[in-house]
């Protein structure tokens, strides 16, 4: 979506210059390390969509969302149905019954049913999607907790959106399994400031699959290697004491938990660390220490990965008391989480209000997301090496 460099990221006066913006200059920042078979949703207004601008997209990676506002007349129509015959998957933003976007339904692949606005009422829900046509993929927008994410899949929705994902769900009396237990006492060794390097050494000899990660990780298209690296030691002399730790407390988190709201998670958490690090690097905050701040951000979703509450978890870990009390929501570590936080779910007055109380510019915190989002595929193997 497009976010402009002033006025809380997303003032947009002109819909055509938004989308233009996104396809020349967003598209190549947001496919920079992506899976080939991820999709990107775009907005396209009226216009747009009569100038055919989808043209401009690559069909295997783009979606064309047309928005609730564009009316089905004789050039839209006739527009969209030249973009379907070519290949490009269709989608219909914020459905929640409107006859008037029927035209378009008709010719969607995906249709976004808005949740809120239907005011998560299943009944209203179920009757709003009964008369879709068969075989269109249903999108669940803002959805907002677990029991209405498992209540929409059964109804037969395919995709989702909303925060749900970052909800703790606790059960009563749960406890860690081994093998979750050993992770996180690992991830508790890694992130203790007396961590000698020579552990790091052990801990990847002990464990042939996290060195083949490794290994793979650091031969990957990234790097540019002339020869292929496959000593341990080298791989780590190459990424430095640092960024190692940082991968192996990466690669550690993504496999606390396998289940694929965990995966979510799991990414959500090291986009966080690597964005507050990088924060910590251009704010006035005096004291800032990049290290600690990318824990916090690790760190900030494991009750949720879980199933358990925070206070539970940092009573496992032997953490510096700035982690502990930024993740209990005391502290200038707090805030900074919650401006992650605010960046993640679209707040813009929020996240402007935090980044000017920092004195960091908002369009160069875009492209430090931006950036931390990339650094967060490439180290979670999400990009495709040679």
């Amino acid at each position: 979506m497009f976010r402009s460099s002033d006025d809380n990221f997303a003032l947009i006066n002109d819909e055509s210059q938004a989308t233009s913006s996104v396809i020349a200059d967003g598209l190549a920042m947001a496919m920079t390390g992506m899976d080939l078979d991820t999709k990107i949703l775009i907005n396209f207004p009226e216009q747009m969509l009569i100038d055919n601008a989808g043209f401009a997209l690559p069909r295997e990676n783009c979606v064309v969302e047309i928005l609730e506002n564009v009316t089905p007349n004789k050039k839209t129509l006739r527009a969209t149905q030249k973009l379907k015959d070519a290949g490009y998957t269709i989608a219909v933003d914020d459905y929640f019954g409107q006859s008037q976007l029927k035209p378009f339904i008709e010719l969607a692949d995906i249709v976004k049913v808005d949740i809120l606005e239907l005011a998560t009422d299943f009944e209203k829900i179920e009757k709003t999607i009964q008369g879709l046509p068969q075989g269109v993929k249903l999108l669940a927008e803002k959805v907002e907790d677990q029991g209405t994410f498992e209540a929409l899949a059964e109804m037969g929705f395919d995709l989702f959106q909303g925060f749900f994902f970052s909800r703790p769900e606790i059960i009563p009396g749960k406890k860690l399994t081994s093998n979750e237990l050993t992770k996180l006492q690992l991830l508790g060794e890694l992130s203790n400031v007396d961590f000698e390097p020579v552990r790091l050494s052990e801990i990847l000899q002990s464990d042939p699959h996290l060195s083949f990660r490794l290994l793979r990780y650091i031969n990957s298209v990234g790097f540019g290697l002339q020869q292929s690296v496959t000593s341990l030691k080298r791989a780590i002399d190459m990424l430095g004491m640092v960024q190692a730790k940082q991968w192996l407390r990466s690669t550690i988190l993504a496999d606390l938990n396998p289940s694929p709201k965990a995966g979510e998670l799991a990414y959500l958490s090291v986009h966080r660390a690597k964005f507050l690090e990088s924060v910590c690097t251009i704010t006035r905050l005096e004291g800032c220490d990049s290290d600690i701040l990318f824990i916090a951000g690790l760190f900030s979703l494991l009750d949720t990965m879980l199933g358990l509450s925070m206070e539970d978890i940092l009573n496992m870990l032997p953490l510096d008391d700035r982690i502990v009390n930024g993740l209990q929501g005391h502290g200038e570590i707090s805030q900074l989480l919650q401006l992650a936080t605010s960046y993640e779910r679209g707040k813009w007055d929020e996240t402007a209000d935090q980044l000017s109380r920092l004195g960091v510019d908002s369009f160069e915190a875009e492209l430090i997301y931006v950036r931390a989002r990339s650094w967060t595929q490439e180290i979670l193997g999400f990009s495709k090496p040679c």
